[in-house]
């Protein structure tokens, strides 16, 4: 990774580092069940909860496992969700990616404007030729989402996480760089 966060710019938002300032705003949807039903973590409920995500983000950043930019509109500078990489193997070029938004934002093309731009980001900065998505099979919408910006389904992995006091199943897809033309 670069020594400095690296800033993405899209056309209605700015992904960029998320700091303990950000700890209220990100709270409005890591509290709402229905924003982290699929993620595999009960809804945060206070913003020392929150400042744990934050630390997370800052040290996969440190180690070179990832990185996770807090989604936020051009207009305001308030973090409406998050987007990025986890368990990167940069040996084998790879990383899986992840994102949240916040459910008052759903429907508006933001989560598929901050996950097409973090996709590019990693094929050109980050020297991946694969990404990787792991979703639950309920979450469509997700899938929706993934498939629309490129991502082939490749199959379920079964019992493939333990979260929240039980196994969960997950549905593996991926991007190639070769993919996007």
């Amino acid at each position: 990774m670069q020594e400095k966060f690296p800033i993405i710019e899209t056309e209605r938002l700015i992904l960029r580092e998320v700091t303990l300032k950000d700890a209220e705003d990100m709270l409005t949807y890591l509290s709402d069940p229905d924003v982290v039903k699929h993620m595999g973590l009960e809804p945060y409920q206070t913003v020392e909860d929150v400042q744990s995500e934050i630390q997370w983000y800052q040290s996969i950043v440190k180690e070179g496992s990832g990185v996770r930019w807090g989604i936020t509109l051009r207009n305001s500078g308030k973090v409406i969700g998050s987007c990025g990489f986890l368990n990167r193997a940069p040996k084998h070029f790879r990383a899986e990616v992840g994102f949240e938004l916040s459910k008052q934002y759903w429907g508006k093309g933001i989560a598929s404007e901050a996950l097409e731009a973090v996709v590019k980001f990693g094929f050109k900065h980050m020297e991946l030729e694969r990404i990787e998505a792991l979703i639950e099979p309920g979450n469509t919408s997700s899938q929706m989402l993934v498939e629309k910006t490129g991502f082939v389904r490749e199959g379920l992995l079964r019992h493939y996480e333990y979260t929240c006091g039980k196994f969960d199943d997950l549905l593996i897809y991926s991007i190639l760089k070769g993919d996007l033309t």
